[in-house]
């Protein structure tokens, strides 16, 4: 096993650096709040931290709109707070991703405002400009996913930039060679410094078609649903084009050249296009995030079939990895409701593959009221009726005081409503909670290689039970998820005798025959 990368035996935990912990008292977290929760993620036990962006910006998209990508931005801190999380990180044996954001820069860059200055500045085709169409409008039908047309006119040069997000997020240009090199150097920079890898945002969106061809209708749009305008076309000329393996191919290059490195991309297409990322030969992301998890219903045969279609489509040597929630989508308890979302954490944490965790889905968090006059997302001003982004990235919730102990002062979000229980200080002291349970799953992960290494073996399900063995070397865990409201008794095409490990309904007798799982309950059961 010490042959293999680090990652495949990793627990990945995301951490949103603006609601983790506020040491300066302005509401927002920083890096020196986090390096003061190091010893907490120690004792949670996860390996590894991915930081959503902490470098300079004018946060028109929270850090999602670079100005300086050597830089810390002053509002988390400086270089010596990320230093010293780094190292306390290192010293505990763990690992530290960042988040590299190379398909759109800030509009304050000084790479933009170079470009912006004259047609003629070198930097000019360092993004992507385009004249009016015919009618004197955008050149062409694209969409940004924000809302709205793509395109922004420049008045002093007369001509329109592209922006997939917000106008003050414009598109880098990475068909021109010393884009890609300059990015690249980035790369290069913070691995010296010692970052263990990177997620790069928004991969599948690096290559735009150079003939600015009209995306088509998309024929399942619904004019009536509120907001996402941005799916009215199909994005067939501004996303996952044959050319962005390419670019891939180089980002993983120099990824391979500082050794075990990890290179995840941020990617969401359907897995038959997903799993391209991995690259020819392996020469591509070493985990393109599988989405799956946190796009399905919570119904057994939806996720059975996903779980079997990706296993399927992954080529050969490629590993595999899994998600709940991130920081652009609801949280699993806001989706599915807390008794499911403990059931989701046994899956989690129990499929083949590297999974991660988002901060706060270990409390339960689940979907935050955000009141209209608190609503900070940019998508949401921008497009109405869009759910905003808000009420997935609230702070983290460490004490039952007013500010959860996140801050002494107000936090920059709602906290949840029941924050004063929800909270790692009353989690860590009760045996039932969801804390203590993604706790024990994590260390029954580390016990157990089969839960790493194993063979994943479907069991055919029963109803609403999802059920499935991982097995090594003789030693086979059985795990069987209850994803509905009701009692449900499983009886596998197996000899079904054993000791179970873990419960989600507390401490169990031996299994045999027959197992009568609970509502929303599951089980791991050693065989």
């Amino acid at each position: 096993m010490s042959a293999k990368p680090w990652w495949e035996d990793a627990v990945l935990y995301q951490i949103y650096p603006r609601s983790y912990q506020d040491t300066d008292g302005d509401g927002v977290g920083d890096l020196a709040g986090i390096r003061r929760r190091v010893d907490y993620l120690e004792w949670l036990g996860v390996d590894a931290v991915w930081l959503s962006p902490v470098f300079r910006s004018p946060h028109a998209d929270f850090g999602y709109d670079i100005s300086d990508y050597r830089a810390v931005d002053p509002l988390f801190g400086d270089r010596r707070d990320l230093d010293a999380l780094r190292d306390a990180l290192h010293e505990r044996g763990m690992k530290l991703l960042l988040d590299l954001v190379p398909n759109h820069s800030s509009e304050e860059h000084p790479w933009f405002r170079a470009a912006c200055s004259s047609r003629d500045d070198p930097k000019r085709d360092w993004y992507l400009w385009a004249d009016p169409g015919p009618d004197g409008g955008p050149p062409n039908n694209w969409l940004s996913v924000f809302g709205g047309s793509a395109w922004e006119w420049h008045e002093p040069t007369g001509q329109y930039y592209y922006h997939a997000f917000l106008k003050e997020q414009p598109d880098l240009n990475w068909r021109n060679p010393a884009v890609r090199a300059a990015m690249l150097d980035v790369m290069r920079h913070w691995l010296e410094w010692g970052a263990d890898g990177f997620r790069v945002d928004v991969m599948w969106h690096m290559i735009k078609d150079d003939r600015l061809r009209h995306n088509p209708p998309n024929p399942d749009y619904d004019p009536d649903a509120p907001g996402f305008s941005y799916d009215r076309l199909i994005p067939a000329f501004t996303t996952d084009r044959p050319e962005v393996h390419d670019v891939v191919a180089d980002m993983r290059g120099v990824m391979d050249a500082y050794g075990d490195r990890l290179l995840i991309g941020e990617i969401y297409l359907p897995v038959e296009r997903l799993v391209l990322y991995y690259g020819t030969d392996g020469g591509g992301a070493h985990l393109p995030f599988n989405f799956q998890l946190v796009q399905l219903p919570w119904e057994r045969e939806r996720i059975e079939a996903a779980i079997g279609t990706y296993e399927a489509a992954l080529p050969e040597g490629a590993w595999p990895n899994w998600v709940l929630s991130n920081h652009d989508k609801p949280r699993v308890a806001g989706r599915w409701g807390e008794p499911a979302a403990r059931a989701a954490a046994v899956l989690l944490l129990t499929l083949r593959g590297t999974p991660t965790i988002y901060y706060g889905d270990e409390l339960g968090i689940g979907g935050v009221t955000i009141p209209e006059d608190r609503v900070r997302d940019p998508h949401a001003l921008r497009d109405p009726g869009t759910p905003t982004r808000d009420a997935y990235r609230t702070p983290m919730q460490w004490t039952p005081e007013p500010g959860a102990g996140f801050s002494e002062t107000e936090p920059w979000l709602p906290l949840t409503a029941d924050h004063e229980r929800r909270n790692v200080e009353v989690q860590r002291e009760d045996p039932g909670s969801m804390l203590r349970l993604y706790r024990a799953l994590i260390r029954l992960r580390a016990d157990e290689p089969a839960l790493v290494r194993g063979r994943y073996e479907p069991v055919p399900g029963q109803g609403p039970v999802l059920a499935f063995v991982r097995a090594l070397e003789g030693r086979r865990l059985l795990v069987g998820v209850n994803v509905s409201g009701e009692r449900a008794t499983f009886r596998p095409g197996l000899e079904l005798r054993g000791e179970v490990l873990l419960s989600t309904a507390g401490d169990r007798d031996p299994v045999a025959g027959e197992l009568s799982l609970a509502p929303h309950e599951a089980v791991v059961v050693a065989l």
